[in-house]
């Protein structure tokens, strides 16, 4: 919003002056007097039913550092402005030189700290390959970092924690990944993803259940290329199994993939779908997609 400044007046006219967002204007003739580039607003807004105040807090924390995001870090002058025009002498650029390397090493003191670093750096590689949300990723570190406390990285791998972290957080927010989708982009094999998950499952007492099938048809159905009927008809396939207790052993996503299926293929104006599309999708052989399909047509 804007306002009169009442006290000064304009050099050229002598009118009013009106401050409009960081110009002084005059109201006679539009001459800009002043100028206040300076933002003096708060960072973050800030609610009468929150208990903290937020407004000059800087940047929110995040889990997904080791530190909270609450660390500084000496930069080589590569960014804009004055930082950029200032040519320090070899003295000083040494200088800067050993405070730079003095403060990373006092940034990450421990070897736990270490540990942490790279496992928050895996989690957050992983997840942005497989296009997760942030939520997934902060969870994804908290549980790391659980699993560090409990000490349970001995013998064990860090990749394999930090792609076990990404699957548990995945089964436990209805986000479903297969084990081979997150293997494909981490640094860990299957071995050692699946050593990680169980130390975290059995010492943590992770709250995993069983996979629900229904989880896959949304993803699925969208890399096939199919209408959102197809997706209502398999969630109605997928529906009667459960029904039925006819998935109990099944791969979760093979059952999603041939629901979509079967779905796919009884009308003539949906799209075609074929068994070996639907297995490449859900990583399963055909075989898995015809059991399931002849499951269906016993019901």
């Amino acid at each position: 919003m804007s306002d009169v400044d009442s006290s000064a007046a304009c050099p050229e006219c002598a009118g009013r002056l009106r401050w409009s967002g960081t110009e002084a204007i005059c109201e006679e003739c539009g001459l800009v007097a002043a100028e206040d580039a300076i933002d003096r607003g708060p960072e973050w807004r800030s609610f009468d039913d929150d208990d903290t105040d937020r407004r000059r807090t800087g940047a929110p924390l995040t889990r997904s550092r080791h530190d909270r995001g609450l660390s500084t870090r000496i930069g080589y002058g590569t960014g804009s402005g004055s930082a950029r025009r200032t040519r320090l002498t070899g003295r000083k650029r040494r200088q800067i030189t050993r405070l730079r390397r003095e403060h990373n090493r006092a940034r990450i003191a421990t070897k736990a700290d270490q540990n942490q670093v790279y496992g928050f750096t895996e989690i957050r590689r992983i997840t942005a390959r497989l296009s997760l949300p942030d939520t997934v990723r902060e969870q994804s570190c908290v549980l790391f970092d659980s699993a560090q406390s409990e000490g349970l990285f001995q013998g064990r791998s860090l990749e394999g924690f930090a792609a076990a972290a990404v699957y548990a957080t995945c089964r436990t927010s209805s986000n479903a990944r297969t084990i081979d989708e997150i293997v494909a982009v981490a640094r860990a094999d299957a071995d050692e993803l699946s050593a990680a998950y169980d130390a975290m499952n059995r010492d943590l007492g992770l709250p995993t259940g069983p996979i629900d099938p229904a989880e896959y048809l949304p993803r699925f159905a969208s890399e096939l290329d199919l209408e959102q009927a197809v997706e209502y008809r398999a969630k109605a396939h997928l529906e009667a199994l459960l029904e039925a207790k006819r998935i109990g052993g099944r791969n979760p996503s093979g059952v999603a993939a041939a629901c979509l299926y079967k779905a796919a293929g009884e009308r003539d104006e949906w799209p075609t779908v074929t068994q070996a599309d639907a297995a490449d999708v859900a990583d399963v052989a055909a075989t898995t997609i015809r059991s399931t399909v002849a499951e269906i047509d016993d019901l």
